[in-house]
């Protein structure tokens, strides 16, 4: 089978960019419905498609913010000045978020954990999708992420989880490239050729 040397390019360098390193311009809503349609090309046993998106833009993101900190004040009242600002700019790091929310739920013949996997590939194609139309993004999930509380202020309904958000936005800091493990730590090999 011959491999597509452009995709292959691509797979070789592969990077997210940190979502604080990130800035305008973002996606348009146009682009972000062109993201989304090859985003949600996944594996999906059952065609059940056992996640959602939420779009975060504009003032909005900062409106979260705000709410996000105070939650985060209300569990901590004595949180620094440093991480208060961490906390109101959780949403306006980059220029949009997407939240990839799992609607895993009990099916006859389709396991949870399928259905969680497919949530996170769908994390995943959102990142490249991303990447494929020119912009830099990130999967991040943070505390938020997994506190009911927080769940009514971000459109997470009952029983919903958060796959994770994804920041997507340009940036002017150079993509560098981090330590991958080697293959001989995480492969083993059965049969075959030795």
């Amino acid at each position: 089978m011959k491999k597509d040397i452009h995709l292959a390019d691509y797979l070789a360098t592969r990077r997210s960019v940190p979502a604080f390193q990130m800035c305008e311009p973002g996606p348009s809503r146009e682009e972000i419905e062109a993201i989304l349609t090859l985003a949600v090309r996944v594996p999906d046993h059952g065609k059940l498609a056992p996640w959602r998106f939420i779009v975060y833009r504009g003032a909005e993101r900062a409106r979260i913010g705000d709410a996000l900190l105070a939650m985060a004040m209300e569990k901590n009242p004595d949180l620094s000045g440093e991480m208060q600002a961490v906390e109101k700019t959780r949403f306006t790091r980059a220029p949009v978020v997407i939240a990839v929310v799992s609607r895993a739920a009990p099916h006859q013949k389709i396991p949870d954990w399928e259905q969680l996997m497919s949530a996170g590939a769908v994390c995943l194609n959102l990142l490249m999708a991303a990447n494929a139309h020119g912009y830099v993004s990130n999967w991040l999930t943070e505390w938020f992420a997994y506190d009911e509380g927080a769940y009514p202020l971000l459109g997470i309904a009952p029983g919903e989880k958060v796959a994770g958000f994804i920041h997507i936005g340009s940036t002017t800091f150079p993509v560098t490239e981090r330590p991958r493990p080697p293959l001989a730590e995480v492969v083993t090999w059965v049969g075959g050729d030795e």
